[in-house]
């Protein structure tokens, strides 16, 4: 009997010894295929890189350019607010002329009236 548990026992240390030789091979070959992916990958990723850069450079531009369009229409608003308010004002003050101009006509007719 103790010649079968100890052969039961080499036969487990036999399997063991086997299945971790045939995991580190396993992992050798893990590491070197990571590795030549790594290397393959990497080219792609610096282009990936340079891309997304680009990418960003071009979206920020363009908002630059948005900004500075957006910016140049407000003030057009703006100088055409100062102009209608000029136009406005002038036009007011015309008015107020014209009606105190009236207003003295009349004034100068009572009077006559009131003289004649």
């Amino acid at each position: 009997m103790k010649g079968t548990n100890m052969s039961f026992m080499d036969t487990l240390k036999g399997w063991f010894g086997k299945a971790k030789e045939s995991a580190g091979e396993a992992m050798d070959k893990v590491e070197e295929v990571a590795g030549d992916l790594g290397e393959k990958a990497a080219p792609m990723v610096d282009k990936a890189k340079d891309a997304a850069g680009d990418a960003f450079d071009k979206a920020k531009d363009f908002a630059g350019d948005v900004k500075d369009k957006v910016e140049d229409k407000i003030d057009d608003i703006r100088g055409e607010g100062d102009d209608t308010a000029a136009e406005a004002t002038g036009a007011v003050e015309e008015a107020a002329g014209d009606a105190a101009a009236s207003a003295e006509e009349k004034v100068e007719d009572v009077k006559d009236q009131l003289d004649g």
